[in-house]
């Protein structure tokens, strides 16, 4: 915690940013990436991969890049960024045997849903690893807009149990990934978070395959008790904090409430400071 708050102060310093944030698992993501002509869709990426069950359905590649959904695209500019961020990610969940990862930030217009997305497609370029990015931010789920999802069934379905789990995934033409979108925001969604239903969806979705890590998009830390709820079936979290969109006290407070997880670590979002990585 001391060693957030010093870099947060030494950031601060050099840069004149309030709200910048610089510790170990820091990242600077570009807030508009430059367009980059895809002439290949994602599902061609791998041809040994097929599914059975989970439904295919091919995304508008425009509408990805205009969402800022890059990492399935090796040439872009802010690829890079996730690589580097899933690689930080994966060493630490090995090393501790963690097979489900949430994504929170203190306040909304972080990013949050941006960097699950991108990270958890990081993952799943990963050979030996699978990954399945479910959306819990049931207050205002934004994973299946953000991916140009439009599914008749999804999360809403299999809480309400007119659905079995494996009808509301869907695999977005990118080999390995798999989504559970949630369509609709759920009312009382703390309690929902709570439930024995949603404690034994996570644990049926982390051990039903070997390699697969979990993302869970969550809501923001302050917005509401939710993170609080679910945080305990989760192994670990990782708080995204876009620049400028949260005050010093809010960083702090959001800090503070997750000091009792496992706290992988805090990625700067939207930070427009030029790039070192100039070589790749």
């Amino acid at each position: 915690m001391e060693r957030i708050k010093e870099a947060l102060e030494k950031a601060r310093t050099q840069r004149g940013t309030p709200d910048e944030l610089s510790p170990a698992a820091k990242l600077r993501l570009a807030a508009k990436p430059a367009p980059v002509v895809v002439t290949e869709p994602p599902s061609k990426m791998d041809t040994d991969v097929h599914y059975r069950q989970t439904p295919v359905v091919q995304l508008d590649l425009e509408h990805l890049e205009n969402h800022r959904i890059v990492a399935h695209q090796k040439q872009h500019p802010v690829s890079w960024a996730f690589d580097l961020l899933r690689t930080q990610v994966l060493q630490k969940m090995d090393e501790n045997g963690w097979r489900t990862l949430a994504i929170t930030s203190p306040t909304m217009a972080s990013g949050k849903t941006v960097v699950a997305i991108n990270l958890a497609i990081g993952i799943a370029q990963q050979t030996n690893r699978t990954s399945l990015l479910m959306d819990f931010d049931l207050r205002r789920p934004q994973v299946a807009s953000m991916l140009g999802l439009k599914r008749e069934i999804s999360l809403n379905q299999v809480l309400a149990g007119n659905a079995r789990i494996e009808q509301a995934m869907v695999n977005p033409g990118i080999p390995r990934f798999v989504v559970l979108p949630t369509q609709q925001p759920l009312p009382r969604s703390a309690e929902v978070l709570g439930s024995t239903k949603v404690a034994a969806l996570i644990d049926e979705l982390r051990e039903h395959y070997a390699d697969r890590v979990v993302v869970v998009d969550l809501p923001p830390v302050l917005a509401a008790d939710d993170v609080l709820t679910i945080l305990p079936r989760i192994d670990c979290v990782l708080m995204v904090v876009g620049n400028g969109a949260s005050t010093r006290k809010e960083i702090d407070e959001a800090m503070s409430r997750l000091s009792k997880f496992n706290l992988l670590g805090v990625v700067l979002n939207k930070d427009d400071a030029p790039s070192n990585n100039e070589y790749y």
